[in-house]
């Protein structure tokens, strides 16, 4: 039955606690019904993830609330030309009752309030209700991604180098996005060099490579495999629940594999509006 005295408003830092343990408990439910990790390990990693979104600028906050009750929340990630989804989540007690349809249309409506040219999202390949969800308000499946994580792979790859990243070279990081995707990401790599963890990849002395780092919430874009390769072997960590890597660039898994990582699941790569098909190897965000 559909929530018909459903408020939906924008979400504010005092929203950080009760958003971030729906988000925890709303994962962890559905994970725990398919015999899943949760990607949301903890309470205070949902309110770390969602007090974070809540507080940046380059992003837009929606919250549901029932009876003055908050039931659940999600986001518009809009630090680049096209827009990222998520993380949406509802509170177990009121799912399967239009509540994630609500929130969604919201954001769908901010993106076109914005004249974005395409929004994305990654999607959970095991819950079958969110993807029936997304295909209805028209999205469209574009990948199927595989999460994998494991040890550190430690090593250099020969006339590769990976480097920390500085200011300097958004310009170049941004270049490699547009040949690759067909649009830039400047914002989300902007963060990355704020937060030290910007990595590029160099071969024959040029930038053919990045990653806002090697993480769950991060992305990466090469020219070439193996130049995602190489910013992959030099990682000091694979943060969160690992890095998501596109099943069609088998290569590129395989190698991970042979490299002591395991895929942990499966996600859809969902879009709406702009889509390139990329010409080049990318690591998508769990955002897209």
């Amino acid at each position: 039955m559909a929530v018909v005295d459903l408020i939906v408003r924008p979400g504010t830092a005092d929203d950080a606690a009760q958003c971030g343990r729906i988000c925890y408990e709303a994962f962890a439910g559905i994970a725990a019904e398919h015999a899943f990790p949760p990607v949301i390990p903890s309470p205070d990693v949902g309110v770390a993830v969602i007090e974070g979104a809540l507080t940046h600028p380059g992003f837009y906050s929606v919250v549901a609330e029932l009876d003055g009750r908050i039931v659940g929340s999600n986001f518009l990630d809009e630090r680049s030309t096209v827009v990222g989804v998520g993380p949406v989540t509802v509170d177990p007690a009121v799912q399967n009752a239009g509540v994630g349809r609500r929130l969604m249309r919201d954001v769908m409506r901010r993106a076109d309030e914005r004249a974005a040219p395409g929004i994305r999202l990654l999607q959970s390949g095991y819950h079958n209700r969110s993807f029936s969800l997304y295909v209805s308000l028209g999205f469209v499946h574009r990948a199927t991604i595989a999460c994998v994580q494991g040890p550190p792979i430690g090593r250099a790859l020969p006339d590769y180098t990976v480097r920390e990243a500085t200011d300097a070279d958004l310009g170049a990081c941004n270049d490699v996005c547009r040949q690759v995707h067909g649009v830039d990401r400047g914002g989300e790599v902007a963060d990355g060099l704020k937060q030290g963890t910007a990595r590029v990849v160099e071969r024959a002395g040029r930038v053919t490579g990045y990653a806002t780092d090697l993480a769950f919430f991060a992305h990466a874009v090469g020219e070439t495999t193996p130049d995602l390769q190489a910013l992959i072997a030099a990682a000091p960590q694979f943060a969160g629940p690992g890095i998501l890597v596109p099943a069609s660039d088998s290569v590129l898994l395989k190698w991970c594999l042979s490299n002591g990582l395991e895929v942990v699941q499966l996600l859809s790569l969902m879009t709406i509006g702009l889509y390139n098909q990329p010409d080049g190897a990318y690591l998508p965000s769990i955002l897209y």
